[in-house]
């Protein structure tokens, strides 16, 4: 394995994992600017009212994407394993 294909190794796991983070990371951030929003415009500074809500939401969309992120793993690991038995 030379370096060029240690990097494009590297370079795809890093897609994958921005992929496969990217929508709860979204999902977490736009909640808890909304519920910041909320709570600067009430004046309600209650910690668990930003994290029970960025929490429920989270897991929610963790399970609608659940599917997705299964695949996206399984494509990796497939596109690993091929490149790793080509290079012997």
């Amino acid at each position: 394995m030379t370096g060029i294909d240690a990097m494009d190794i590297a370079r795809d796991s890093v897609i994958t994992l921005l992929w496969i983070a990217g929508p709860i990371t979204i999902v977490g951030v736009l909640v808890g600017v909304a519920i910041s929003f909320i709570q600067a415009l009430t004046q309600i500074q209650e910690m668990t009212l930003a994290l029970v809500p960025k929490i429920i939401v989270m897991f929610i969309c963790l399970m609608l994407t659940l599917p997705f992120m299964a695949d996206a793993i399984q494509s990796y690991t497939m596109r690993l394993t091929v490149r790793l038995i080509a290079g012997n």
